[in-house]
């Protein structure tokens, strides 16, 4: 699919595994940092999570590109719950335009495309979470109309 932005056109495509090594280098270009993507670690856990996302239909992973280069990434993954009559809600995951490419558009149209995509897969809301220090990020998704409903919590393990 072909996403116009004011840095021309870029194409979102369906992740493969050839692509994992871009997008953990999106990941680590990440200046919060991500868990230590890109580190010494290997590709070998990005593989196995890969694997993962895409034998599981309610998982998604795109990729956007421009002249064969790789400069954006999400996860979109269906979730069934049972609050709220049983409704189905999208979870997007793992947002990342390459710094050089932000501000053109490419976010959005991508943020787009995937709420248009949890609305053709039945699901009734789209949520994410975002660091509380993203505050670029926080007006970015305000800005497509998303609001701050809840509030976050995590146990690493």
């Amino acid at each position: 699919m072909s996403l116009p932005t004011s840095l021309g056109t870029a194409v979102l495509r369906r992740a493969v595994r050839d692509d994992v090594p871009a997008i953990v280098a999106l990941l680590a270009e990440d200046e919060l940092g991500t868990g230590g993507d890109g580190s010494s670690a290997g590709l070998e856990p990005y593989l196995r999570a890969f694997e993962a996302i895409d034998a599981d239909p309610a998982h998604l992973l795109v990729v956007a590109e421009t002249g064969g280069d790789i400069v954006a990434t999400l996860q979109l993954s269906v979730l069934p719950s049972l609050p709220h009559r049983g409704a189905f809600r999208a979870q997007l995951e793992g947002v990342h335009v390459r710094a050089g490419r932000r501000g053109g558009g490419l976010g959005a149209a991508m943020v787009g495309w995937a709420v248009e995509e949890a609305r053709r897969r039945g699901c009734a809301e789209v949520q994410l979470t975002s660091q509380k220090r993203r505050v670029d990020a926080h007006r970015f998704y305000e800005r497509l109309g998303f609001a701050r409903s809840h509030e976050g919590f995590k146990l690493i393990l």
